[in-house]
């Protein structure tokens, strides 16, 4: 097991290589540089523009700049932010991890909450009323995009209703996570009730289960030990890119609802051609994702015995 972790870890450097070279080649392929200013607006002149691109090694080679900022990115600094010139990326998105990873992990409680009980009961009621209405909830809530559900949610409920605020500017108040969590939550919970209604439904057309139909075992006991465990093996598979996900793909959501977190800070850099940020937060995430496969990996065995590394 430590020879097949210590693998896995080491295959993170390629993958992460890969991701910031083919983010580096498409921030300076894109049209537009980090100095452009909209229609209109009064541009910068050339000297200024020419200080700037020194100041941030940005008349060099691009081979040399890809070269400078992933010697930087190993020792752990991410470079200094165009839109913010007092910070670099790293304080960035220390300040706003707490913001997005409490999102993240709020939704994906609440997805746990209700993806895997609706699966569940709609496996044990095949082709009942129970079972048609789960997949009727999972398909909608899979095909409205969390931001479409949320720009409505802020409409009726919090412009409409007046129950929640529309830009929280206490988030130490509960209310002002209501609508961001369940918005970024639909979907993944629809997602987890499709698998789970799925695995449920092979694991009982198992020949285990009818040994122990057979054997005149209990329904909930079967159930309880024999058919759930084993139906949770697919689930605990996806639940490491969807927390990832949801810790790091939040990024609309947390720009409808004004999240101060990193998600945020990410699609504002898009528009204003931040290089070091987008090349700091895609980095971050490639690394939160990653990290979440290598721990679901490890911990397959505590579900099935059977799962052994091999070579």
């Amino acid at each position: 097991m430590t020879a097949y972790i210590i693998r896995r870890v080491l295959w993170l450097i390629p993958v992460l290589f890969v991701v910031s070279l083919v983010t580096f080649m498409l921030m300076h392929i894109a049209p537009g540089g980090p100095w452009d200013r909209e229609v209109g607006a009064r541009q910068l002149s050339p000297r200024v523009v020419a200080q700037l691109n020194r100041q941030f090694n940005l008349d060099k080679p691009l081979h040399e700049q890809y070269a400078l900022y992933m010697w930087g990115a190993i020792r752990g600094d991410l470079g200094p932010s165009y839109q913010y010139t007092s910070r670099n990326v790293t304080d960035l998105i220390k300040q706003g991890l707490p913001f997005s990873a409490r999102l993240g992990l709020q939704a994906l409680l609440l997805a746990l909450i209700i993806g895997l009980p609706l699966g569940i009961i709609a496996a044990l009621r095949q082709n009942s009323w129970l079972d048609y209405l789960a997949l009727f909830v999972a398909t909608v809530g899979i095909a409205v995009p969390s931001f479409v559900l949320g720009i409505y949610m802020l409409i009726f409920l919090a412009v409409g209703l007046n129950l929640f605020p529309v830009a929280a500017s206490d988030w130490g108040d509960w209310h002002a996570w209501v609508l961001p969590t369940v918005a970024l939550s639909v979907t993944p919970a629809a997602y987890l009730a499709r698998l789970t209604r799925s695995s449920m439904l092979e694991a009982l057309r198992q020949d285990y289960v009818r040994t122990a139909r057979a054997k005149g075992l209990a329904e909930q006991v079967i159930i309880i030990r024999h058919t759930l465990k084993n139906a949770m093996i697919p689930v605990w598979t996806v639940l490491g890119p969807i927390a990832a996900g949801l810790v790091t793909g939040s990024f609309v959501i947390e720009q409808v609802f004004s999240v101060p977190g990193v998600g945020r800070y990410f699609v504002q850099a898009l528009g204003a051609r931040d290089y070091s940020m987008i090349m700091g937060t895609t980095l971050f995430y490639a690394l939160l994702i990653a990290v979440g496969n290598l721990l679901i990996d490890v911990t397959y065995g505590l579900f099935d015995p059977r799962i052994k590394v091999s070579r």
